[in-house]
């Protein structure tokens, strides 16, 4: 019992798509389905770690075991994730926050037109505010359509991540959902694990081990 209370964790997950509206009825969002962040917080929290549960909009039931906290827009999860994560020792952001949010919400219904412009600005960039968060094991998540590997380099860097899951998107592979999906795995030691037809379970299971290494 001492032996499980001392390996103990305080992992933060995200996961899901955030929801970025456009007026009462409509908004920018992506495909993420929450399947990879809840299956990395079942798998922190079955291991005994205190887990937190970050989520957008997704038609999936929280594990059992874990603090759950419901968002929707990029903003509210920059608000959870930066107050959680001052006494963490893990964050995983699993989820796929958008890049973009219109300049301005409209109070009512926009009414189709030829003429319609709309303006987007950038949403603010959560794994970059943490970059210099002492003591705190991040891993992050890149999705892309090509140069997997120089891509997910690229982004390690500049985010200051401990750890990152790359997936590209083409016919032979769809990285959302259910399934088998093909995974790179790259560790702050450079150790690059490639994981074909391997079910989100199983590359949960992965990280978790790595991040636990990370952190004795």
């Amino acid at each position: 019992m001492k032996e499980r209370k001392k390996r103990r964790k305080k992992f933060v997950v995200t996961a899901g798509p955030t929801i970025e509206p456009i007026d009462p009825v409509r908004f920018i969002s992506n495909f993420s389905t929450g399947t990879m962040g809840y299956a990395i917080a079942r798998k922190a929290s079955k291991k005994g770690h205190e887990t937190l549960l970050i989520s957008g909009p997704v038609g999936l039931v929280p594990p059992p075991g874990v603090v759950f906290v419901r968002v929707n827009t990029a903003k509210e999860m920059r608000k959870e994730v930066m107050s959680r994560c001052r006494n963490a020792d893990c964050l995983i952001m699993a989820a796929a926050v958008c890049d973009f949010r219109p300049l301005k919400r409209s109070a009512k219904k926009i009414k189709k037109s030829k003429n319609t412009t709309l303006w987007l600005v950038e949403n603010p960039d959560i794994l970059k505010e943490v970059k210099h968060t002492k003591g705190l094991i991040k891993a992050g998540f890149a999705l892309e359509t090509g140069n997997i590997k120089a891509n997910a380099l690229e982004k390690m860097k500049k985010k200051g991540l401990d750890l990152i899951v790359a997936n590209v998107k083409n016919k032979k592979n769809d990285p959302f959902g259910q399934g088998e999906k093909d995974f790179l795995i790259i560790d702050r030691e450079g150790k690059i694990r490639k994981l074909r037809r391997a079910s989100k379970e199983q590359c949960a299971a992965v990280i978790l081990s790595k991040v636990e290494r990370m952190m004795k």
